[in-house]
């Protein structure tokens, strides 16, 4: 339905963590913490060989995204935020939750993902 002065509205959603990345990319941050409820990034999540991703690449973890390891509406955006932030210039992208975030950026805890 058209309002007033011509526009029209459309329904959208707005993915935070993708929105996160283009933020910290315009601004030229370094760094990009993402905060979630589990403590880290996992392949094969929730198997029996479910691992950790303490530090991993950009090459690595693109490969592991392809594959299909990050679900789209939990972990695969904020992956896919990771991978556009360190691909537009930042050093480092890192992932973990709120209870460990001052130590993830420490590099204590939490997924690192670097270029």
């Amino acid at each position: 339905m058209k309002g007033k002065k011509g526009m029209e509205g459309r329904e959208a959603v707005i993915d935070k963590d993708l929105a996160s990345e283009r933020l910290a990319s315009e601004i030229g941050a370094d760094v990009l913490l993402i905060l979630t409820d589990v403590d880290a990034v996992y392949v094969n999540y929730g198997s029996e060989d479910q691992k950790k991703l303490e530090e991993v690449n950009l090459k690595e973890v693109e490969d592991y995204y392809r594959q299909g390891q990050f679900p789209p509406g939990s972990m695969g955006p904020k992956v896919l935020a990771a991978i556009r932030f360190l691909e537009n210039g930042g050093s480092k992208a890192i992932i973990s939750s709120i209870e460990h975030a001052w130590d993830a950026l420490e590099g204590k805890a939490g997924t690192q993902i670097v270029r």
